[in-house]
Formats: structure tokens, sequence, C-alpha cells
């Protein structure tokens, strides 16, 4: 970077939740963009692979359109590190640039999953910095604590069939 930003500060939020499910299991949900609209709650109404990445669908080079009409963003996966870490950009859809997310799946003591969610970005537009981070940060907080709460629910990727596996337990 080096150089003045124009009075376009960088923003950044940093949001940690706990999941009483595996890390594997908070992954795929996260990994499984076109599920999103499952648990992702009101701001995610619709959710769908624009483009599949390696390994399909939702590995390097994906494109995960998200949100709720008329706020779709279109979200590139950088980093795909099952269950541990996926990165991913926005490429369209909010006015920012440069934006980069780290969401890291820490195993905790006891089987559950520390989620650390990171981003940061630059306001398209100068004066919008701290309105765009609020927004980023209420978004996000709800993105965590429901992917933590569905992983811990059993809910499982939209590929996969309902049913639990022979001779598994539901969790009560």
């Amino acid at each position: 970077m080096g150089h003045g930003d124009g009075g376009r500060g960088a923003q950044s939020y940093d949001l940690v939740v706990e999941s009483d499910a595996p890390a594997s299991a908070v992954f795929a949900l996260l990994a499984d963009g076109a599920g999103w609209s499952a648990w992702a709650g009101p701001f995610v109404g619709r959710s769908r692979w624009y483009r599949t990445g390696t390994p399909a669908p939702g590995g390097v080079g994906a494109i995960r359109e998200v949100g709720r009409l008329p706020f779709l963003s279109r979200e590139e996966i950088l980093e795909y590190v099952p269950p541990r870490r996926l990165v991913y950009t926005i490429l369209s859809g909010i006015p920012v640039r440069d934006y980069r997310a780290t969401v890291d799946l820490d195993p905790l003591p006891g089987g559950g999953t520390r989620i650390s969610w990171r981003g940061s970005f630059v306001p398209a537009y100068r004066g919008t910095g701290p309105l765009l981070r609020l927004v980023a940060v209420t978004v996000v907080n709800s993105l965590a604590r429901r992917l933590a709460a569905a992983a811990s629910k059993g809910a499982t990727p939209s590929a996969s069939s309902p049913s639990p596996a022979p001779g598994s337990t539901p969790n009560r």
C-alpha cells in the first residue's frame, strides 16, 4: 500500500464465536455457498454458485452469489483449506474495494470449534467507511452466530441427503 488513501481509510472487523460442532461440520456449511440461504438468516434470502472452483464446487476460484434482492454480492473464494480456513473477497454488489475476509476454524477442547471471522476493506466512497464497517459487523456477526448454531444442530450441506447416516444418533 504505502501511499495515501485519499481519506478512504481501510476498515476492519474481527469477530469470534464458538460452536459445539466439530470444525469439519462448520466448514461443510461455510463452504457450501449455494446452501447459505438455508441457515444464514434474514441477510441471505438467496444463495447460489455463480461459478464453481477447484475443488468443485466451492474451492479456489469459486464465486458465490449471496444476499437478498436487490443486494446480491458476488464473493470469490481465494483460499480453501478444509476444515480450517476459508478466505474470500467481494467482487461486486457492495461499494468496497480490496475486501478480504478470513474465516479460521480452530478446534476447541471438548470437540467444539472457535470461528474467527476477520475482514478488511477500503470503502469505495469517501466518508462511508464507518457505516460500511457497522453493516459488515452486523451482518458477519449474524452469519457467524447462525453458522455456529446450524452446525451445532447438525445441519448438513445442500448437496447431501437430509437423512442421518446409518448407525448415527440424532442430537437432542
